[in-house]
Parts: structure tokens; sequence; C-alpha cells
């Protein structure tokens, strides 16, 4: 292993904190030197349009994938939900760290849950699955697109564009952000993004130092129930274009939700159309190493009960 190591990174303060944080922790394990090289995404750079109509998520790693490629980088640190289900030739995951919160915030400058937002109250958000869930509740609510980094975001807020805005619980606590009611929107009544909350470490394939590098900084739980969330997405053929949202826990043997002896991964899933008239929602269970059958499988089990029909109006409105 070469003494210096090179993460490719955005250079949002949210990409940053991450980046510092895998960092720290490779510097305390190892003798080794971390720099970071900072890159702008095509994510980074249009921000007066919704990520649904400009490609998805998978705008804010094409840059930093290149660079892992082309050798510039060694590792990449991403957003787990920010990264497509299939990884370009050559690229692999080489960690997923401890997870953190994976639930979604409503946060306001005024109002104290979802309840309490006065009538045709504007919530700010660009992503389809927070908008379809909100207007389940609150369908008199006017979503209004919201783009930009997290600092950003919170500054429309506060400067009273927005009566209410959804954000990641994971970023906000990372950036230790505040405003005067922050109400979290947690699973099973709301539930995240695949992967929501955790961090993914991208290395090229080739890179055989790596995987035992990086192995420290694996944990097993949050990479079985990332497995199962995006393995659902995958079965969907999700991204940002649809509302889809999972939600995996595992549950210990000997428990209230588990009299047997074998640890139980437990996954929730639903999709819903953009203005959440119809939500189509189901649940699995299975053993933790399952975890990509079980969320292939919930794919399958949600188009059965709906789902393909909403699927298909909605990629074929996308395509209009």
């Amino acid at each position: 292993m070469k003494t210096t190591v090179t993460i490719a990174t955005r250079g949002s303060r949210l990409a940053l904190w991450q980046a510092e944080h895998i960092r720290s922790r490779l510097e305390k394990e190892h003798a080794v030197e971390v720099r970071l090289l900072v890159l702008k995404t095509k994510g980074d750079i249009i921000l007066d349009v919704p990520l649904s109509t400009i490609g998805g998520k998978g705008l804010f790693v094409k840059e930093i994938e290149e660079a892992l490629l082309d050798g510039r980088a060694d590792l990449a640190v991403h957003s787990m939900k920010d990264v497509p289900m299939e990884l370009p030739d050559g690229l692999v995951l080489g960690a997923v760290p401890e997870r953190e919160d994976p639930a979604d915030l409503l946060i306001s400058a005024k109002y104290g849950s979802p309840d309490q937002l006065p009538p045709g109250a504007r919530v700010g958000t660009s992503s389809l699955r927070r908008q379809a869930q909100l207007l389940a509740l609150r369908p008199d609510c006017a979503v209004i697109p919201l783009r930009g980094n997290v600092d950003t975001r919170m500054r429309k807020l506060l400067d009273g564009e927005y009566d209410a805005i959804i954000m990641a619980s994971a970023g906000v606590k990372r950036l230790a952000l505040r405003a005067p009611f922050m109400i979290p929107l947690s699973p099973p009544a709301f539930l995240p993004a695949a992967g929501q909350g955790a961090l993914g470490i991208e290395i090229r394939a080739d890179r055989q130092d790596l995987p035992e590098f990086l192995h420290f900084l694996n944990h097993t739980e949050s990479l079985i129930r990332v497995t199962a969330e995006r393995a659902f997405l995958a079965g969907l053929d999700g991204g940002c274009q649809i509302p889809v949202a999972a939600h995996a826990v595992l549950i210990p043997p000997s428990s209230p939700q588990n009299s047997g002896s074998e640890t139980i991964l437990r996954l929730e899933g639903l999709v819903a159309d953009i203005a959440g008239k119809r939500v189509i929602r189901e649940s699995a269970q299975g053993l933790p190493s399952h975890a990509r059958a079980l969320g292939l499988s919930l794919a399958g089990m949600i188009k059965n009960a709906g789902g393909d029909d909403i699927l298909r109006e909605l990629y074929e409105a996308a395509a209009s």
C-alpha cells in the first residue's frame, strides 16, 4: 500500500465532512497521508431544475468515478443514496461504514408537526419520494422544488421562502444544523430512500491492495441493510424519477418481534404516484445472508400488488 492515498469527493460542506471523516479514520488506523481531490459534478452545477428531469442522482458521482478510473484518486466517498444501482465497469464498493439515522426530518421555523402546517403550506423538497409520502399525509400542501446544498436549503427556509422543508436526518446531524422545529419523519410511517444515511467507499476493481486496507471500516449490519434496500430498488429499476422508498432492519432473536433463535432481516418498501394518491406498501423478512434475494423478492411483491401499473405510468410520463 502506498503511503499517500487520495479521496475523490464533491465540494459541498456535507460531502467534505464525509470525506474528512473517512480521512481521519484511515490516518488513525494506518500510517498514511490522505489527501482530498475536490471535484464539481454536473449535479452540483445544475441547480435550477429537479433531479428527476436531468438524469437522477447519478449526476453526483460521474466525475468522481472518472477520477477513480483514470487514477487521479484511489477511492471515493459517496452518500449511498446517490450511488446508482449499476456501477461502471471496473469499479466496486470497497466498504460501507456504520450507518447514521436513515430517517427524514420535517424542518420548520414555525410548525411543530405535519398536522400543524397551515392549509396550502409551501413545503420544499425535490425528492419525488418525499413529495409522495408528504402528500399522502397532507394532500393540501404545495410541494415546491428545493435544490442546493444543505446550508442553502436551511437558509431558504429561515428566510421565509418555505413553511417547511424535508431533508435527511443524517446530513443535518453530521453538520450540526439547527432550526426551531425539527420533526423526525421516521419508519414505518415515512420510509427513507434506499441507503439513506449510509456512506459508500468506491474503488477500482483492480486495486487488490484496497479491500484489506478498508476492511476495518466495514459495518456488517449496515452493509446487510443497505444491500437489501438497494436490491429492492434495483428490482423496480428505480431511481430519482420515481417515488420509491425502502427500509431494512435486523431483528435479534428472543426479542418481542422475533421469538426464534436466529436474527431476522425485515424489509419494508413502497412505490407511489407523485401525488401520493396511490401508495403500494409491502414488507418481507428472511435471513440476513439472503439480503439481496429478499430485496428482489419484495420488489416483485410490490409490482404484483399494483406497483407495476404505477411504474409504467411514471416512466411513460418521464419519457414524454
